[in-house]
């Protein structure tokens, strides 16, 4: 890479005092609200969101407006504000639909240009945590830019997309056509929200078939397709805080439980293999703290090496909270493997998390892309 100038300043890696007021706000909700008895309880009752939480997040801290500009009713932040809140629910692994309503689809909405319309009302709702929207494409994408379109037959939408993420908590989906982008109520007719069992069972996953649904047309297809790829490249860049988060808490336990337990008259942690292993992972995550920082930093001020960061943060942050997880679940020994212990729950966030809006391997080969480096 190249040295910065002007054009390219190099990127503020630290978080402002502001972001840590947020932090602090968040994380005293979720203690509150979101523990991890409060978060295994739910997923056991089938029943994660708990839409108390979501109003006092959304519309009290006034999280999901942090994106949309203060004229539409939002908070006029940026990617750097809604970073430090997925930490945050990465940190308490929380079922919230804050990624793909909060960031991807209100940064898709966003992306259609002057808001105007049903655009500027739909945001407003949004920020507002009136209401929540998807984009209507599986979570598990092979890359930020692939989306599977539906059709258009006589001004209504057809299709089925498998996999999208928090659909069945959506007030409105945002499907992509081969006409443009449709805003679609999932409670109109010809609009089927059918669950899936997913992997991780704090972010539901679900099969959405439009049967002729109704839509209103938010851009035609050129717009569409840029606004979409643009709503994907921030989930991306900011899935990586989420994995931050998750990683964070899964070594913060993990040295407080190996201090706390004790063989052969001194703590696990004392041991000489064990304190390898964890210094290993704070190096891992001290790493992702930065790439996924320099990722939110490049999304808020519209940096030109944009794509380069987000890919380098989700081909090295996915691995980390993947890694962070089985070394969380392994050194707590037998309890590691109760379904009690919240553990399994970020081996399985940090899991599904790897693939989603494209794998660590389709990353490096963006990287290799952009850099004219031979693909891996």
């Amino acid at each position: 890479m190249t040295a910065p100038t002007e054009e390219t300043q190099a990127p503020d890696l630290l978080y402002s005092e502001a972001e840590e007021d947020l932090r602090a706000a968040v994380r005293a909700l979720l203690a509150d609200r979101s523990d991890a008895p409060a978060v295994l309880a739910r997923v056991e009752s089938g029943t994660p969101y708990d839409p108390r939480l979501w109003k006092a997040l959304a519309a009290g801290i006034g999280a999901a407006g942090l994106l949309v500009p203060e004229e539409l009713g939002g908070q006029g932040a940026s990617h750097r504000e809604a970073a430090v809140v997925l930490e945050e629910l990465g940190r308490a692994v929380t079922p919230a639909p804050y990624l793909t309503g909060a960031v991807v689809a209100t940064q898709t909405l966003l992306a259609l240009g002057t808001p105007d319309g049903p655009v500027a009302a739909l945001l407003a709702e949004l920020a507002a945590g009136r209401r929540v929207a998807v984009l209507a494409v599986p979570f598990a994408a092979p890359a930020p830019d692939a989306a599977q379109p539906a059709g258009v037959v006589a001004g209504r939408v057809e299709g089925t997309v498998t996999g999208v993420a928090d659909a069945a908590t959506a007030d409105v989906l945002l499907v992509p056509t081969t006409d443009g982008l449709y805003a679609v109520e999932t409670g109109a007719e010809g609009v089927a929200v059918e669950p899936l069992v997913p992997l991780d069972l704090t972010r539901p996953l679900a099969t959405v078939t439009l049967a002729g649904a109704a839509g209103t047309r938010l851009a035609d297809g050129a717009s569409a397709v840029a606004a979409v790829r643009r709503g994907l490249l921030a989930g991306a860049g900011l899935l990586a805080s989420e994995q931050l988060g998750i990683a964070e808490w899964c070594l913060t336990e993990t040295v407080r439980y190996t201090r706390e337990r004790h063989q052969f008259n001194r703590p696990v942690g004392s041991f000489q293999a064990l304190k390898h292993r964890m210094a290993q992972l704070w190096l891992e995550v001290v790493s992702a703290r930065a790439a996924a920082r320099n990722a939110a930093d490049a999304l808020a001020t519209g940096s030109p090496d944009t794509l380069l960061a987000v890919a380098v943060a989700q081909a090295y942050c996915s691995g980390v909270a993947v890694h962070a997880a089985e070394e969380c679940v392994q050194l707590h020994g037998g309890i590691g493997m109760t379904w009690e212990h919240p553990a399994h729950l970020y081996l399985k966030r940090a899991k599904a998390d790897s693939i989603a809006y494209g794998t660590a391997g389709r990353h490096r080969g963006t990287i290799a892309e952009l850099m004219e480096l031979p693909a891996p």
